[in-house]
């Protein structure tokens, strides 16, 4: 194969692991990642920074070149001729072997993007939700034809797909595609993965949201370079992730890091997942919504919808009403105690607070590490940093993109999933 230069190759996706002590991940697997993850890099690059032999390197990478996930190409990051006159040849991986979906769906819309194999943004779509389409058929056919779309904006056809990421609130097992309960589907207990991969004829990797953003963050965003890391959502509900050893921590049944239902009042607010006390009846937008409308003494025929509603309270507080404040000061004594909770018990390198719309001040991370002194275990260490990072409603898309990307490169390299595990 020639060396070429493609400009989309300057991206790069995926966590950057360089040591694996362990050696738990197959070596097929750790070099491809290597690659994604660091742009175009010699084979000899390679080899020192695995510390594997340029033999094995040699190997490795002319049969995943023979399969076309990877090519040899010029980086244009170097100068164009090395000093025997020759163009310096590296290898990157081949933007167009495969291109994946990512799909999210909540309940007021549903976002997607289109992504190549080396992680390059091809295409975005967005669309609110109906509620009318609240059966698992109904948003099945909605998922379809949003991949048309996206498929159509970048001049690609159904045939052109590996796999698409999808990503739901509530409990998800990501190991079968089950959903046990969500609240977007009228349904619950059923096999979407199964449904999803049958009706579309793609395999559909099946997550919940809050894991979602977790691997955006591990392979797009602040989380590519850390062993460990935390990340809680504040949206519509209160999700939370969690990555160990760069891989995400789902637990046993993939119910494993439910933060935003653990309890912090017995008998408390009702929650939506049915239950009373949880912390996110407390930190959510609809919970958020509920207090504003005690605080700035609305009726119910005059409550606007919660994203206007949240924005009076916003003004009102920063017009100096104390009521509208308190109760921004209440969430965010909720919130400090619910990260302080996951330092005590995960004891992470870095915390991110990740989400489309952190815009208001009570997420100030100055203001919440001096409320989670008050929760946190004082070992005399310092709490981890806390990085507020504002997406877009991209965001989760990415992460089901990355989700489908993952699944598609195992299934490339020949990999079961217990072999990766």
């Amino acid at each position: 194969m020639k060396a070429s230069v493609d400009t989309r190759l300057v991206a790069t996706c995926g966590p950057v692991i360089i040591e694996d002590p362990a050696a738990v991940r197959p070596l097929k697997l750790r070099l491809f990642d290597f690659i994604r993850a660091s742009g175009p890099v010699s084979r000899a690059g390679v080899a020192r920074v695995l510390n594997i032999s340029p033999g094995t390197v040699s190997t490795l990478t002319a049969e995943l070149i023979e399969t076309g996930l990877l090519q040899e190409v010029t980086d244009p990051r170097k100068p164009p001729v090395t000093p025997r006159g020759r163009p310096p040849v590296s290898l990157a991986v081949r933007p167009d072997a495969f291109v994946v979906a990512g799909i999210k769906l909540s309940s007021r819309d549903r976002t997607g993007i289109l992504i190549d194999f080396a992680g390059n943004r091809l295409a975005s779509v967005q669309r609110d939700f109906v509620p009318v389409e609240h059966t698992a058929s109904a948003q099945i056919e909605a998922i379809g034809g949003m991949v048309t779309e996206l498929l159509q904006k970048a001049g690609l056809s159904w045939v052109d797909l590996g796999g698409i990421g999808l990503g739901v609130p509530g409990f998800v097992q990501n190991a079968t595609g089950h959903v046990h309960w969500s609240p977007v589907f009228a349904e619950r207990s059923f096999d979407l993965s199964r449904l999803a991969s049958d009706r579309l004829g793609v395999p559909v990797a099946v997550d919940n949201d809050a894991n979602l953003v977790a691997l955006a963050e591990l392979w797009f965003g602040l989380g590519r370079e850390k062993s460990n890391f935390a990340v809680v959502t504040i949206e519509q509900g209160v999700g939370f992730g969690m990555v160990l050893n760069h891989d995400l921590f789902r637990g046993a049944n993939g119910y494993g890091v439910e933060l935003g239902h653990t309890k912090v009042q017995v008998d408390g607010a009702l929650c939506r997942c049915g239950q009373r006390g949880c912390l996110e009846a407390y930190l959510a937008d609809y919970a958020i919504a509920r207090d504003a409308a005690v605080a700035l003494k609305l009726s119910e025929a005059h409550t606007p919808p919660i994203p206007e509603l949240i924005e009076m309270l916003r003004a009102a507080a920063d017009a100096g009403d104390e009521t509208a404040a308190s109760v921004y000061r209440q969430a965010r004594r909720y919130l400090a105690a619910g990260l302080a909770t996951v330092v005590n018990l995960f004891n992470p390198t870095l915390l991110i607070l990740s989400g489309g719309r952190m815009r208001y001040d009570w997420l100030n991370a100055d203001d919440l590490l001096h409320e989670m002194r008050d929760f946190a275990i004082d070992a005399g260490d310092d709490l981890p940093p806390l990085k507020i990072h504002e997406w877009g409603d991209l965001m989760w898309a990415h992460g089901a993109a990355a989700l489908a990307l993952s699944n598609v490169t195992e299934t490339q390299l020949g990999l079961s999933r217990e072999a990766v595990a």
